[in-house]
């Protein structure tokens, strides 16, 4: 939870969040497969009861300071920030989990400023027929002409290519078919620099605060997305 409150703090106008499900078919939000590098546990999320995953330290990992931070079940955040007036990218990390990620949206929701995202086109296929409505976001490598129309005969309304693959043309050829852009792997400064003035309507950095203030420099808004 730190690690959202510490992204609003640094004025982020948005959240990104990625979804797992646990061996006893809880929703959790973690971004990693396996505990190794990100707790002290080891082994898959999915092995494990959600009760043994809240016992594990899930910050130390990172700082000390942070020690005792639990796994966050995805409707303890809903119920926490989604009536917050902040962008949310709702990243599905595996299939099968769409009709309750929808379920505690439809429950939680204040706006519909919400994207779900996926790396895995079968899962934004599967939300699509589940949801006529919500905004759907695929992550891609590299944007191409097939995989836009891949993302049009399910009504996506963003592609989202690696921003280390990215051109002016990529981003003409999406905004062609109506599709808006944003941008993952935002990884340090450089690339941010690199990317920030292209027509896009966001991107996923780590560091919202180093963002806001480039814009602050030129005046821009609205890049940001955590």
């Amino acid at each position: 939870m730190i690690a959202f409150k510490e992204g609003i703090r640094l004025s982020a106008n948005g959240l990104e969040l990625d979804l797992r499900k646990s061996k006893d078919g809880k929703i959790v939000i973690f971004h990693d497969k396996v505990l190794d590098k990100k707790s002290n546990g080891t082994g898959r999320i999915k092995d494990y009861l959600f009760q043994e995953l809240y016992k594990l330290d899930f910050g130390s990992w990172f700082d000390p300071k942070f020690k005792g931070e639990h796994i966050v079940l995805f409707e303890e955040f809903a119920k926490e920030f989604l009536n917050l007036d902040l962008t949310f990218a709702i990243e599905l990390k595996v299939v099968g989990i769409e009709k309750e990620v929808l379920n505690i949206l439809k429950q939680y929701k204040s706006h519909d400023n919400i994207y779900i995202t996926s790396f895995k086109y079968e899962a934004l296929e599967n939300v699509r027929k589940l949801d006529k409505k919500i905004k759907l976001s695929w992550l891609v490598e590299k944007i191409t002409q097939e995989n836009i129309k891949q993302l049009l005969k399910i009504r996506g309304s963003q592609i989202c290519p690696n921003a280390i693959n990215v051109t002016e043309e990529d981003i003409f050829l999406a905004k062609s078919s109506k599709l808006g852009v944003r941008l993952w792997g935002v990884s340090d400064e450089n690339i941010m620099k690199k990317v920030y003035n292209l027509d896009i309507e966001g991107m996923t950095v780590d560091f919202p605060d180093k963002l806001l203030k480039i814009q602050e420099k030129d005046k821009k808004v609205g890049k940001c997305v955590l």
